[in-house]
């Protein structure tokens, strides 16, 4: 389980690159890079990283089902993904 601060910070994040998303694109289509600069730098999409929405966890991300692997397959074990079973020949 990560820590509740670095969810929030990840949080804090989405929501300034939200805020900023539209200047930040009619700034680069001006092509003026000094303004970009100027700009917080939380405000970059590159520095947003996916987290698991149940644990927090930052590695082994599933985009399709927004959680990390280990707690996809907890949850396909337990029958609580409707269609995911595990594989058995």
């Amino acid at each position: 389980m990560a820590k509740e601060g670095l969810k929030a910070r990840e949080l804090k994040r989405a929501k300034l690159v939200a805020k900023y998303a539209e200047k930040r694109a009619a700034l680069k289509a001006a092509g003026d890079y000094e303004a970009l600069d100027k700009l917080p730098k939380n405000a970059s999409p590159v520095r947003l990283h996916n987290r698991c929405k149940l644990t927090g966890r930052p590695r082994g991300y599933m985009r399709q089902f927004g959680i990390s692997r280990v707690t996809f397959r907890e949850m396909a074990l337990e029958g609580k993904i409707p269609g995911v079973k595990k594989a058995s020949w």
